[in-house]
């Protein structure tokens, strides 16, 4: 079996050639770097982001000193009746990297199915779904998912939204006002899955919010570009598309998934080509979210102290998508065509750790 050290060999070898090609661009205060490179959307001139140096940079090493939160608290806000699988794979994910709590605010059919995955969560089955409330209802009971997440909200280092979340045109209503209460909050937002059916159909939910971030994948990328440029993909120009993208939408920060993951936050485009996995199981996103979420918390507790010369959003998505990268070629190299989520969602913490020991 090859190890993850024949990995490491691997990817400095890659970065001796992306040296030759282009050449680093530091920050000022050398926290990390990034490498000029050919892009592989269009041959447009990009930026592959050093992502090891930006895990280094972010991650916090265990202190016996700091208490229970410190290290942050992440909050699911999905899962229906057909749906319990994200929400579980994107909260376990926070915990998995280092996160100290993790929630999930989910139907109350779903509740019990997730509380039954981990006794690690805590689980809030407030959310309801159109056909169990009747029509006079609907006034009270939103109210009430409102008040019951607002008691939460200071609490949270970062919101997911769209996990598992469905469609159901009531719910889909309940959290778009948990959204604007999250911003007037100045909490981030990672918006995937569902919360992106629900984003593209009302653009006001993140526009104008540099502490959004949205994780589209081929088909969701598809419809937003559709939906704010009112054109078709071109990947020709992908580099650029992108970057008009995020800068239309009013400065979110966009992870477009892939091959390689492209990032803008319509002042910059970063991509993370780290080689993942070949095997494409379904909950990798979810993955991903979480990862984001724990990542973003943490660039911003370092941005506070002045750590950084790079936005939270765009650092907490660099590291999110190349620890799934890793973790999924880790994942890979053991168990192959049989790879699951949860392979992979084991897999996190080794990679991160190999990168960012506990305690240095």
């Amino acid at each position: 079996m090859v190890g993850f050290s024949a990995s490491s060999a691997v990817f400095r070898r890659q970065n001796f050639l992306i040296r030759c090609l282009g050449g680093y661009s530091k920050n000022k205060n050398n926290n990390f770097y990034l490498i000029r490179m050919q892009s592989a959307m269009g041959g447009v001139n990009s930026l592959e982001a050093d992502a090891i140096s930006i895990l280094r940079s972010i991650t916090p090493t265990l202190d016996p000193t700091r208490h229970k939160g410190q290290a942050g608290k992440v909050a699911v806000i999905g899962g229906c009746r057909e749906y319990t699988g994200a929400p579980y794979f994107s909260a376990i994910s926070a915990l998995k990297l280092g996160a100290d709590l993790s929630h999930v605010f989910c139907t109350k059919d779903a509740a019990p199915v997730i509380k039954s995955y981990s006794p690690e969560l805590i689980v809030h089955p407030i959310l309801e779904e159109s056909y169990s409330i009747r029509d006079e209802e609907r006034g009270s009971i939103s109210a009430k998912v409102i008040e019951e997440v607002d008691k939460w909200m200071e609490r949270f280092d970062c919101l997911v939204i769209g996990p598992g979340l469905g469609r159901d045109p009531f719910l889909l209503d309940c959290v778009s006002k948990v959204m604007r209460h999250a911003r007037e909050s100045n909490v981030p937002i990672v918006i995937d899955g569902d919360g992106l059916f629900l984003v593209t159909n009302s653009l006001d939910l993140v526009r104008d919010y540099p502490l959004a971030v949205l994780t589209p994948n081929v088909n969701e990328y598809k419809r937003l570009v559709q939906k704010v440029l009112n054109c078709e993909v071109n990947d020709e120009e992908g580099s650029k598309q992108l970057l008009a993208l995020a800068k239309r939408i009013g400065g979110v920060t966009i992870l477009r998934k892939g091959k390689s993951d492209f990032i803008s936050d319509g002042e910059t485009v970063s991509a993370v080509s780290i080689y993942g996995s070949p095997r494409r199981c379904g909950g990798q996103g979810d993955i991903l979210s979480g990862s984001v979420a724990v990542f973003l918390s943490w660039a911003r507790q370092s941005a506070g102290k002045g750590e950084l010369g790079m936005s939270p959003t765009m650092l907490g998505c660099i590291a999110g998508s190349a620890i799934l990268r890793k973790a999924a070629s880790l994942a890979f190299e053991n168990k192959k065509r049989s790879t699951l989520t949860g392979d992979i969602i084991e897999c996190l913490g080794r990679s991160l750790e190999v990168i960012c020991p506990a305690i240095s």
